[in-house]
């Protein structure tokens, strides 16, 4: 395995859609071989225009041969340790800021499987709620 050296491969699933590239990057190689992968949108107009990192999440898993727990470190932890930001944030650690989502889902493997839909309850920020969903 390599070691991370706080370096992540920063791949990008809606931009390879959009654009109908047939060869996607090996990520499942590269996550065989130690390396961290971290997931974005690349919210583009020329490239990829989705803002859902929810719908990206699927396609690391359909697209890219990742697994459910793979596509959530990958926009997690390795998002963080891609922008160099890991100590402050990408994982729930004591002295981190308190950034979750908190999801209406039996398990974690469900977010990706059920796409386009909205599974988000409520939003904690900095450890305060900015978004609870409005009750029926």
């Amino acid at each position: 395995m390599i070691p991370s050296l706080g370096v992540a491969a920063v791949l990008l699933p809606g931009a390879s859609f959009f654009l109908s590239m047939k060869k996607h990057p090996p990520a499942r190689e590269m996550i065989e071989k130690g390396i961290s992968v971290s997931l974005a949108t690349d919210f583009n107009p020329g490239s990829s225009m989705t803002e859902s990192l929810p719908l990206i999440m699927t396609m690391g898993c359909t697209l890219y041969g990742m697994l459910p727990r793979e596509v959530i470190q990958a926009t997690t932890i390795h998002a963080a340790i891609s922008m160099g930001r890991e100590k402050q944030i990408g994982s729930l650690d004591l002295g981190k800021q308190a950034d979750f989502v908190l999801l209406n889902i039996p398990n974690y493997r469900y977010l990706p499987y059920h796409f386009g839909v909205d599974h988000v309850e409520g939003v904690i920020k900095n450890g305060k709620i900015v978004y609870p969903r409005p009750k029926d």
